[in-house]
């Protein structure tokens, strides 16, 4: 063999690997996502040979699969005008609402068609094990329907009572339908409790299947991260805490106790919850067990209480992009004070700079995160934002009482947000989740008073202390940082 033929040989690897990678940088270039998104996946190209493909072709797509898009395609436009339709026979009294809760309830009904209804009757609940007895005590009293949606389901402690309520439910003829993430519950699904259920005649349908042969068609890191339970049409239960008992859930982690916040909610926002499961359940199951207009348990609300709510829904397909755009609008809304709960916060840039903005303007931000993170990437991820936000004046709290999970905004003690979105990418851009916008002062006095509890069980990061930290941990943060649009 000649040299020139060995040389070919030798450097044909190398000159594959390129011309793979800019074909498919060009291709990712010309998707126009946001530029941290589209720098962060050209770095993974051109860096990683070959394997750097292979990560894009699983997770750099918005690929749903073709049966799921084209079940969202059908289901969409009857879905919003349901929605749209549940605001009639309503009137909302914006009279002593604040501008800023005008302009999202705009937003969000232009986006993505939910209205705000007012009625409402709100509970705050903040304790795991209380929020379980209380879910346990409705699911006794239902009659005809019960559905349930939650990204994981563990077993242990007082969730096992709960699946013992559905299964006694089931037995007396209520419908009870119960929608799971594949990846999220995985252990549960693969359970004898899964199975006892199910054979007790409980539908549980695991949503989002996820498995390698799967992965050639649909991306396998989009999950459902709702948490939802509706009982019999009238009364619901939304916020950050899965169907776990706190303390069994993770022991092994080193994080402590997982901390929580659940809604409960009674009045005309349970028809949007509602409506909310059965578009999910609809397009896991093809629609083969719920006729959109008959047999679906959603029954017409009277006034609760007097809380103006707007349930927000958001993930690929349905609502791509509303509640990026409302979390902006909210953030740029605030003018005295703005608290942010989360347990994951890797902001993009424009989020960031909204932050900041915030702070500069006068506005006293807090964001409370917890002290020890499950997440090495994203707590890394997370740090690299601290210096140019406590240069800006926002206060860093770090909670030191276990791994507070709740994800609240509360925005000038007027009107307030809680749900299931973390402040990250991968919560606003890929995982199907469920916000309360919540326009009532009561509520957010109440969930003011409980972000200023997890205050007092932190620490206050202070910018002299935070610059004293080793050099590797700020190489570390900033070689992470550079992959946190893709996190």
């Amino acid at each position: 063999m000649s040299q020139d033929s060995e040389g070919f040989w030798l450097f044909s690897p190398i000159l594959f690997h390129w011309l793979l990678s800019l074909t498919f940088s060009f291709r990712i270039i010309m998707k126009r996502r946001n530029i941290g998104a589209t720098l962060a996946w050209v770095s993974v190209m051109l860096l990683l040979p070959y394997v750097g493909v292979g990560v894009y072709l699983l997770l750099g797509e918005m690929r749903l699969g073709k049966r799921r898009e084209r079940r969202i395609r059908q289901l969409i436009d009857p879905y919003k005008q349901w929605i749209q339709s549940l605001s009639e026979g309503y009137q909302v009294d914006w009279t002593n609402a604040p501008d800023a809760a005008k302009y999202l309830d705009r937003l969000a009904a232009r986006s993505e068609g939910t209205p705000t209804l007012p009625g409402n009757s709100l509970e705050l609940l903040d304790d795991c094990e209380g929020v379980l007895r209380a879910i346990i005590e409705d699911i006794n009293r239902t009659e005809e329907t019960l559905y349930m949606e939650f990204y994981i389901w563990h077993n242990g402690g007082v969730a096992d009572e709960v699946l013992e309520a559905v299964i006694k439910a089931r037995r007396r003829g209520v419908i009870t339908r119960v929608l799971l993430d594949s990846v999220g519950s995985k252990d549960f699904l693969k359970s004898a409790n899964c199975k006892r259920a199910r054979k007790a005649g409980v539908e549980i349908v695991e949503a989002l299947p996820a498995g390698i042969f799967r992965a050639i068609f649909r991306r396998q890191d989009l999950r459902l991260h709702r948490k939802i339970v509706l009982i019999d049409g009238h009364t619901a239960y939304t916020g950050s805490l899965n169907l776990v008992d706190a303390r069994y859930f993770k022991q092994d982690a080193g994080v402590g106790q997982w901390v929580d916040l659940m809604v409960r909610v009674q009045g005309p926002a349970v028809e949007v919850l509602a409506t909310t499961f059965l578009a999910d359940w609809d397009v896991e199951t093809e629609g083969r067990q719920i006729d959109l207009n008959e047999d679906t348990g959603v029954v017409r609300q009277e006034a609760k209480g007097n809380a103006m709510v707007q349930v927000v829904p958001s993930g690929p397909g349905f609502y791509p992009d509303a509640i990026y755009q409302l979390l902006l609008t909210t953030i740029y809304s605030a003018r005295e004070e703005l608290i942010i709960t989360t347990p994951y916060f890797v902001p993009d840039d424009a989020l960031h700079t909204a932050l900041r903005t915030a702070a500069a303007r006068g506005v006293e931000v807090t964001i409370i995160l917890p002290a020890h993170n499950d997440s090495w990437l994203v707590r890394y991820a997370s740090r690299s934002h601290y210096d140019s936000l406590l240069k800006a004046g926002v206060r860093i709290m770090r909670f030191n009482a276990g791994l507070l999970h709740a994800k609240t905004i509360s925005v000038d003690k007027e009107f307030c947000l809680v749900g299931s979105v973390n402040f990250d990418m991968r919560s606003v851009w890929l995982n199907h989740e469920v916000t309360l916008f919540v326009y009532n002062h009561a509520f957010c006095d109440h969930l003011c008073y409980q972000q200023r509890q997890y205050i007092l069980q932190s620490e206050e990061l202070q910018a002299s202390d935070w610059a004293q930290r080793p050099k590797q941990e700020r190489i570390l943060e900033n070689i992470v940082r550079l992959a946190s649009p893709l996190l």
